[in-house]
């Protein structure tokens, strides 16, 4: 059994950036950015990666990370409707996947090890991955969460709204999570969302979500409750990640430790934010953070 599993969202439509952003060529030798999550990942002491997809991107991920690091297991799950329950009817018209929790399920036969999700379009730095094994590694139950948080500020992109979940974190613990749309800066500089007026300070999550294998059936059965609350004909609805984990911490299922990074995030929503990271990377590569080629 693994240690640590890190599972890699990248089956995403990436509608706003328009294409497969998952493996965009970012780094200084065309690496894909969830490279440096895998490197930074498996460096911290993770040792199984499992990669959720679109189907037409698993040969592409596979060619990249065959053979490339000898003891770790990489396995690879498509996020289709394949997965959905049978007892749902999948809409004639729907074309949008079913959100982050229906991804995860989508991998559940290879979570037998505590696991962390990360995005695929995120750099999260180094240090969220060993605060991630730490936590991890004291995991006893499905009750046991975790989250690595960061700083909204950090996190916007110039170019456009960004979706956060909201948290609010007492003692170490996550209290609350809001899934908050359309962040985006005003042109005075001030932070405005769909949901009112945001402070750059506010403590956000980023999809950096660490869980015990006892957690998969509860993740399956809250699927499961969404899915037979979706009328006939219901096309876009999403059961996401920090919506679960807000849901099952007010029913006192869950409780998430929370243990902010000190590295600065940065990501790819639009095509615009395509240069600032090829510019960041390179940064990186330079100041020895990163080898010249990842391995």
């Amino acid at each position: 059994m693994s240690k640590a599993t890190l599972v890699v969202l990248a089956g995403g439509l990436g509608s706003r950036f328009g294409g497969n952003k998952q493996i965009s060529g970012v780094g200084p030798n065309g690496e894909f950015l969830m490279e440096y999550s895998i490197f930074d990942a498996i460096s911290a002491g993770f040792d199984h990666i499992v990669f959720i997809l679109k189907a037409e991107m698993v040969e592409n991920v596979k060619s990249k990370f065959t053979g490339k690091y000898p003891g770790v297991k990489f396995d690879y799950a498509v996020q289709d409707y394949s997965t959905i329950p049978a007892f749902y009817k999948i809409p004639a018209d729907r074309q949008k996947p079913f959100g982050t929790v229906h991804a995860v399920l989508a991998a559940k036969e290879f979570l037998d090890s505590p696991f962390a999700t990360v995005n695929a379009d995120d750099y999260y730095g180094k240090e969220a991955y060993r605060i991630l094994v730490s936590m991890l590694g004291s995991s006893k139950s499905a009750g046991d969460g975790a989250m690595v948080p960061y700083i909204l500020g950090n996190t916007m992109s110039p170019n456009g709204g960004v979706t956060r979940g909201v948290c609010r974190i007492a003692s170490g613990l996550l209290q609350t999570v809001v899934e908050t749309k359309n962040i985006h800066y005003a042109p005075d500089g001030s932070i405005l969302s769909d949901s009112g007026i945001l402070s750059a300070d506010e403590v956000v999550s980023m999809n950096i979500w660490g869980f015990h294998p006892a957690f998969v059936p509860v993740m399956q059965s809250y699927f499961e409750t969404f899915l037979k609350g979706l009328s006939p004909d219901e096309l876009k609805a999403e059961c996401l990640l920090p919506i679960m984990v807000d849901d099952l911490l007010k029913a006192g299922k869950l409780q998430v430790r929370a243990e902010a990074s000190p590295d600065r995030w940065f990501g790819l929503t639009y095509q615009e934010d395509r240069a600032a990271v090829v510019e960041e990377l390179a940064k990186l590569h330079q100041s020895g953070a990163y080898p010249p080629v990842l391995k």
